[in-house]
């Protein structure tokens, strides 16, 4: 399957700008389940924003309707 790196970045969440996984979805997920966290993308801005990416914070978030 061929990457589609340019049309993710039009919608990439992440805000961590040096990021060498930006755009490159398959690679950003299994870096991110390796340390029990989600991706970016799978927060609204404002929690994206503050890096907590745990399982724990986007359960939070859930329990409270923010996601």
């Amino acid at each position: 399957m061929e990457c589609k790196r340019e049309e993710n970045l039009e919608t990439c969440a992440c805000s961590y700008g040096s990021c060498s996984r930006r755009g490159i979805c398959c690679e950003c997920i299994a870096y991110h389940l390796k340390s029990r966290q989600l991706p970016g993308c799978c927060f609204s801005p404002e929690a994206e924003l503050t890096y907590d990416r745990s399982f724990e914070h986007f359960a939070r978030l859930v329990r409270e309707g923010k996601v």
